[in-house]
């Protein structure tokens, strides 16, 4: 895939013009505060690499939404695959200057005159998207993170044509519709990857029939979102198997996460005494890997869901689905109606992610490590006490 490429002195120069028009254009709900954006560079091998500097405003939405709209204090931010792969406009949609971050967690600052659900003091959080249609079939039925119109928390385009900032910020406006509130026994910095990896795996479990009791789920990948799919699993009350490439997360799986089974996908002795003894499995890998010996894990009917959200085609033959009437689906983050019912089942059996809190300065590491898959298993960044407004 090829990548956006500008000379680094152009991004400089419209930053900092943008940053001069925006601050004669204040909103009524704030004064911009310092936030990071992304400015892409292309070294000699031709990759581009992700260097977060500069100052920006933070979304701020004007209009006739803003009496349904509610501000608050940023305090954590999740750093997600997806903030990698924006920065570095690996998928050829990201527009700079751009603000990553939607696995927010903070405080209600303020609150405008229509909002019912929230005050001043709450705990709450922002996840994927801020916006939507509000009149299709999937939005009637509270799923509007699959309306053809969403609004993205960044890098997005709003309704009034400006672009969406994330939570690599310090304050953050959204409608109240796309704000939720966080229980008060979950702390705000391991519940923030919830808004995203969480929903992402509670929402399959729930819309493919998984999780009823006693149902035999496998989890492939044991990453952010693999991590929180076997503790919502066990949480259903599952019979879970971990299923990865590499045999060092056998103990971390079992002894820690809970899981009943491993199985090392290379193996395949073990992958074949295992064929037809799973019900479902959540697969949470985006890189390449073959699709069949998954399959082959399956029950009569049963059904295998794509998390991941890979460049390079899958492979799938028909034959295993024919034969065993079984099911390649897929599924993408969740609805608003959805995500607080999943903090809200995260709140009463005491899920939170596994996390490494880190500065605001640290986020350039992070990124370099994120793409090594060296962490365990979710960056969240201390904005509240890390990110200063100068």
């Amino acid at each position: 895939m090829e990548h956006n490429s500008v000379p680094i002195f152009a991004f400089i120069f419209c930053t900092i013009v943008l940053h001069l028009i925006i601050q004669e254009k204040k909103s009524k709900w704030q004064n911009p505060p310092v936030t990071i954006t992304s400015i892409p560079s292309s070294p000699s091998d031709g990759q581009p690499t992700t260097h977060l500097e500069f100052s920006l405003p933070s979304n701020s939405p004007e209009g006739a939404t803003a009496e349904k709209d509610v501000r608050l204090k940023v305090l954590y931010c999740g750093v997600c695959h997806t903030d990698l792969h924006m920065t570095r406009n690996d998928w050829g949609y990201c527009t700079y200057p751009v603000v990553p971050g939607h696995e927010i967690t903070g405080i209600v600052t303020e609150v405008g005159s229509k909002v019912e659900k929230f005050k001043v003091g709450d705990r709450v959080g922002v996840g994927c998207l801020i916006g939507a249609c509000h009149s299709c079939d999937v939005c009637d039925r509270s799923l509007e993170n699959y309306c053809p119109k969403m609004v993205l928390t960044y890098a997005s385009p709003y309704y009034d044509g400006t672009t969406t900032y994330g939570g690599f910020s310090d304050v953050m406006v959204a409608e109240e519709r796309y704000v939720v509130r966080i229980p008060d026994n979950l702390p705000l910095d391991a519940a923030a990857p919830l808004l995203c990896a969480g929903i992402t795996v509670y929402s399959p479990f729930q819309h493919y029939g998984l999780s009823k009791p006693g149902l035999h789920v496998g989890v492939v990948g044991l990453g952010g979102l693999g991590h929180l799919a076997v503790k919502f699993a066990k949480a259903f009350g599952l019979k879970v198997t971990v299923i990865s490439t590499s045999p060092s997360k056998e103990k971390e799986a079992i002894e820690h996460l809970g899981a009943d089974c491993f199985l090392v996908s290379s193996d395949s002795d073990k992958m074949q005494a295992a064929m037809g003894t799973m019900d479902g499995i959540i697969d949470t890998v985006s890189a390449f890997h073959p699709l069949v010996p998954l399959i082959m894990l399956l029950k009569f009917e049963g059904k295998l869901v794509l998390l991941g959200g890979g460049s390079k085609p899958l492979e799938l033959l028909s034959s295993p689905l024919v034969i065993g009437r079984k099911v390649v689906g897929g599924s993408c983050s969740g609805g608003m109606k959805e995500t607080q019912e999943m903090v809200d089942f995260a709140g009463k059996h005491n899920i939170t992610a596994d996390i490494e809190v880190i500065p605001m300065d640290y986020i350039n590491t992070a990124m370099e490590r994120l793409e090594k898959a060296d962490v365990r298993y979710r960056f969240v960044l201390d904005i509240g006490n890390t990110l200063k407004s100068d």
